[in-house]
């Protein structure tokens, strides 16, 4: 197992590798490795362990019955995923997730956890801090989606989506990490409506782009 990878991801930031592989030793852990298109978790399945990404992306999305998808975020190599289901016992899934693309994950129990550091057992309360620090940073993307999603219009949408990358990336110039298909399912929006309203605010001028690459101009 690759320890100074591992202790260069969010849950174990602040340990060496050595204090990551003395940490490991004494949890419950296994790695697991994901086909693209392959299921890591689905909806309705309680789930008793945090996945860590160690490589590729997992999407964790929201598919009703009607075959709607939804996606709520991404997790990418260093991520974790699933920490607040892990948390709560007998908690069903509320989401899927998806690997996007190959990917390996590092399962890691939640449980386990808390029991060691209950006991004040090596430096497990430090990954509790930085799992909770996860939390609240997810706690913050998920207000900020819907703030993006508030506005009835296609076009609300966007320049909100669009700003706050503009306003992260200080810049006018920007790339965001989403697809047409990804970024339509972020902002709730059908593609074909939300590639009809870029069109309409390339041609006035509004701004220009090229794939997931945008400029954004000023509005008189």
């Amino acid at each position: 197992m690759d320890y100074e990878l591992i202790s260069r991801t969010a849950l174990f930031q602040g340990c060496s590798p050595s204090a990551t592989e003395n940490l490991l030793y004494g949890l419950k852990t296994f790695t697991k490795k994901y086909k693209k298109g392959a299921p890591v978790y689905l909806a309705g399945t309680p789930v008793t362990d945090v996945g860590i990404v160690l490589y590729g992306t997992v999407q964790i999305e929201n598919n009703d019955l009607w075959g709607n998808k939804n996606i709520i975020s991404l997790a990418r190599a260093g991520e974790v995923f699933a920490e607040a289901y892990a948390c709560i016992p007998d908690e069903p899934m509320m989401v899927d997730v998806i690997a996007m693309e190959e990917a390996e994950i590092l399962f890691l129990n939640v449980a386990e956890l808390f029991r060691l550091a209950a006991a004040g057992k090596g430096e497990y309360s430090h990954l509790i801090h930085n799992m909770t620090m996860i939390s609240a940073r997810k706690n913050l993307l998920l207000s900020r989606r819907i703030l993006h999603t508030s506005s009835k219009k296609i076009r609300d949408r966007l320049l909100s989506y669009l700003s706050y990358q503009a306003g992260l990336q200080k810049s006018r110039y920007i790339d965001i990490p989403l697809n047409r298909q990804q970024l339509a399912d972020y902002l709730s929006l059908d593609r074909s409506a939300l590639s009809k309203e870029l069109g309409k605010m390339k041609k006035e001028g509004l701004l220009d782009y090229h794939k997931n690459s945008f400029v954004l101009k000023d509005i008189d």
